[in-house]
């Protein structure tokens, strides 16, 4: 009987959106835990190696990340198995790039390449606003932070704009009809479009209705929605084709 946490991953069962060949190896990277699931989340090593090309083997990417150049939301990470994920900011000094993790309309991760200023924030999706100890308000982000005294205003589903270097709130969008929104999960995951109504369904799931740019209705499950902007104006600029 097998005892304790599973530290391997066989390339078969790693995520689609990796993109990995099935015939380059047996192994593929099993990302360390930290905010993303592991089926959500691009580990640095699969970023460097596969997708920027910045290194060919597993000991190349060891040596960047130990040379402390990669930060993820302004913080430097050494750990070449740790998981970035969507909205994420990843910075790399040296070559003065920055990139944001977005999805695409196939729902792979692209690496937006964004400019220095856009690189300061970051979108946050709130998904509860509770009270701890001593009746203190905070809010649980989909990036697993905690954020306390929130905006009273700010309620669950709604977005944050967090300043990654504090990691104070800057300022927030509420998730009602009229806002544009990325789709986060499911089928239309990577598309772009404006709410235009939200079903209710007590005990189970709730529906958003979605109108994208070229007119076209769509709709998805209220968990898979992410509010990306007031109005039609996104606060992040946004991959080619704009989902």
């Amino acid at each position: 009987m097998a005892r304790g946490i599973i530290r391997h991953l066989k390339r078969m069962y790693a995520p689609k959106h990796w993109m990995l060949d099935k015939l380059r190896g047996r192994w593929a990277p099993k990302p360390a835990a930290g905010p993303h699931k592991l089926r959500e989340c691009m580990p640095l090593i699969v970023m460097l190696r596969e997708r920027l090309k910045y290194a060919l083997t597993y000991r190349e990417v060891k040596m960047i990340v130990m040379q402390r150049l990669i930060k993820v939301d302004g913080k430097v990470r050494s750990d070449m198995f740790f998981p970035a994920g969507f909205m994420d900011v990843v910075q790399i000094e040296k070559t003065k790039e920055n990139f944001r993790l977005l999805y695409n309309t196939k729902g792979r991760f692209t690496l937006h390449k964004i400019v220095k200023e856009e690189a300061s924030y970051k979108l946050c999706r709130v998904k509860k606003v509770m009270r701890g100890p001593k009746n203190i308000p905070y809010c649980i982000t989909h990036d697993g932070r905690t954020i306390r005294y929130p905006d009273p205003d700010i309620k669950a589903n709604d977005t944050v704009r967090l300043d990654t270097e504090s990691g104070k709130i800057l300022d927030y969008v509420k998730f009602e009809p009229g806002n544009v929104v990325m789709i986060s999960g499911g089928n239309n995951i990577g598309r772009v479009g404006v709410i235009t109504h939200r079903e209710k369904h007590p005990g189970s799931f709730e529906i958003v209705h979605i109108k994208d740019a070229v007119g076209h209705s769509f709709n998805t499950r209220l968990e898979n929605v992410f509010v990306i902007g007031k109005g039609n104006k996104p606060w992040i600029s946004l991959p080619k084709g704009n989902g």
